[in-house]
């Protein structure tokens, strides 16, 4: 049986009601990485330019050469994006900033 504290949950600002469980080191590294890059004050950066930002924050044990990590910043957005630690700016394109310092 596996470790559930191998296992973070994590919703969607899109879905509130689902609840999916990850990989809660991937999950944390993927969230300091994240925040590491994303500004205080909108509007903020895209999420191509936070993907592009965030990679060299990434362990590469975990990333090995940036792997999947479009995915995991995408489950991380919208899962913070629910917590209301980051926010989108109010106008399009999305662009994401911390809500929270």
């Amino acid at each position: 049986m596996s470790d559930p504290s191998a296992k973070i949950e994590v919703r969607n600002i899109t879905s509130p009601h689902h609840i999916t469980h990850v990989d809660r080191a991937k999950y944390l590294a993927m969230r300091s990485a994240l925040l590491a890059v994303l500004p205080d004050t909108p509007p903020g950066l895209t999420p191509a330019q936070a993907q592009t930002a965030l990679l060299p924050h990434l362990d590469p044990s975990l990333f090995p050469g940036g792997a999947k990590a479009g995915w995991w910043m995408k489950c991380l957005q919208l899962d913070l994006e629910f917590k209301g630690i980051i926010a989108r700016a109010a106008k399009p394109p999305v662009r994401l900033h911390r809500a929270i310092a």
